[in-house]
């Protein structure tokens, strides 16, 4: 069994269906989504016309007994600004949030599931990238 953290693209992809990523999220052991993940999901929620639907689903979602809701503290802080300077050093970029979600996924000592390449750039955890 495994332990995943969730990027934005992953829980896209799993409510579509897509089947690398329900495989992945079926078979874990525990699934964590960082809270900015669920801002990014409330942003695009409240653009588009299913907020209410989407937010139920990320609702009963969240409430899976699998599934935790990660805040951010102290030490995930640290472990952001630690990937931020390792990676101005090496001259890589990635977006900010991206970074926060990694750190999250390091202080949980679970891989992040995505759809975004970048992630693998970022040493301090691991990644599972899949494709569309």
């Amino acid at each position: 069994m495994s332990r995943y953290c969730l990027d934005t693209s992953a829980y896209s992809h799993f409510r579509r269906g897509h089947a690398p990523v329900v495989e992945r999220i079926d078979g874990a052991s525990w699934i964590g989504v960082p809270a900015i993940v669920v801002g990014e999901l409330w942003l695009g929620f409240l653009q588009g016309r299913r907020s209410e639907i989407n937010h139920r689903e990320l609702a009963e979602f969240l409430g899976h007994p699998a599934v935790e809701e990660l805040p951010v503290d102290g030490e995930i802080g640290k472990i952001y600004a630690e990937i931020v300077l390792q990676l101005r050093r090496r001259g890589t970029p990635v977006p900010a949030n991206d970074i926060w979600i990694a750190a999250t996924a390091a202080r949980a000592g679970a891989a992040v599931l995505t759809y975004d390449s970048h992630f693998s750039a970022i040493e301090r955890v691991g990644s599972v990238v899949l494709q569309a």
